[in-house]
């Protein structure tokens, strides 16, 4: 019986000549033709600069398609880079920058005074609710125009790495300050200890205390006038941390001392009666709380008096308040013939031989 040889498959070829010529085409593993150029390994291309605004480009296209001119200058400010690392800034993309901060910012400021109108309408909130509600507005809308202009421009954040270490670093030592002011002055506000129109007491670098009034609580520092007119500005975090007088915390009435002494001759109860007509007599004066005269003490040359009165309006001044009644009383006292003693003092000296004989001397001078 004779073996039969059938027909080869279509898809099966001869076994390739290992002889032959280079850039001939061989067999793949799956009998595919791959030739030697496309077998060799191929060199990766540098990576090209990542565009940092990519706002800009989509910019030329879509005024090139409107205006070849107009196309053509943006293409010519856009081409004109320069290259940091493997980031690309253009003239067009300062320029772009440069505009949308203009527009966001006006955008934002006149949301800003929009928004404090409304507010300031609220009539359900108190001058300090107020504030604090323009203060977190502000915020809001700052932060909001931030994010915006982000998305306006599209800026590649992650292009920005290369930047992001230092100006991270420079946030958090330059404006560590700053951010501390602003969350002092926000948490005064919600516990409402220090509110515009409160009446506090400042030291200067002198070390003289003055009273002043609260004119306002910015971002960094409140602002506070005294009776001179001098301006203070103390930074919202040394109120957080230092000890402060207020003086109309939870109520405007303050209570004003004015000590006087008398002669030991003197009528006290005649004085009494002079010291508090004295407080009648100033208008600034409240009649409630009632004025209190006090004796404190026998002193060495005078008896210590001490009249307390109450005043509504320290922000009037309170030493001015005290001068009126010392005027008041001193005109009492002249018109009912009360003394206001001089310090005195008693010398006793000790017997000697030496003043003895100075005094023999003395009193032979004379005759």
């Amino acid at each position: 019986m004779t073996a039969s040889t059938g027909a080869l498959p279509a898809d099966v070829t001869e076994a390739e000549d290992p002889a032959a010529p280079e850039g001939t085409e061989s067999e793949g593993a799956e009998g595919e033709a791959v030739s030697a150029e496309e077998a060799a390994p191929v060199e990766a291309e540098p990576e090209a600069p990542v565009e940092a605004i990519e706002a800009s480009q989509e910019l030329v296209e879509g005024v090139g398609a409107k205006n070849e001119t107009a196309g053509a200058v943006l293409q010519a400010l856009n081409d004109a880079a320069i290259d940091f690392g493997m980031v690309r800034i253009s003239l067009l993309d300062v320029l772009l920058v440069i505009g949308v901060i203009l527009l966001v910012m006006t955008a934002a400021w006149m949301a800003t005074r929009l928004s404090r109108s409304v507010i300031r309408r609220i009539t359900r909130f108190d001058s300090t609710q107020q504030l604090l509600a323009e203060k977190l507005s502000t915020i809001a809308i700052w932060a909001f125009a931030f994010l915006v202009a982000i998305d306006m421009l599209g800026i590649d954040l992650t292009a920005l790495a290369f930047f992001g270490g230092a100006f991270g670093l420079a946030i958090g030592f330059g404006l560590q300050k700053t951010f501390g002011n602003l969350i002092s002055g926000i948490l005064l506000l919600l516990d409402k200890s220090i509110k515009p129109g409160d009446v506090i007491s400042v030291t200067d670098q002198a070390g003289n205390e003055a009273i002043g009034q609260i004119r306002k609580i910015g971002i960094r520092a409140i602002s506070v006038i005294t009776r001179d007119q001098t301006e203070h500005l103390i930074p919202n975090e040394n109120l957080m941390i230092n000890q402060v007088v207020n003086w109309s915390y939870s109520s405007k009435d303050v209570r004003v001392k004015a000590p006087v002494g008398v002669s030991y001759d003197s009528d006290l109860d005649l004085v009494s009666e002079l010291l508090y007509k004295a407080a009648e007599d100033t208008p600034r004066v409240l009649e409630r709380p009632n004025p209190r005269v006090n004796l404190m003490g026998f002193g060495d040359n005078s008896v210590d008096f001490e009249l307390r009165f109450w005043i509504r309006d320290p922000e009037e001044g309170i030493a001015n308040i005290r001068s009126d009644v010392y005027l008041r009383i001193w005109r009492l006292f002249k018109e009912n013939e009360i003394e206001i003693p001089y310090p005195q003092r008693d010398l006793h000296l000790r017997s000697s031989k030496q003043l003895d004989q100075l005094v023999e001397l003395m009193s032979a001078g004379k005759t």
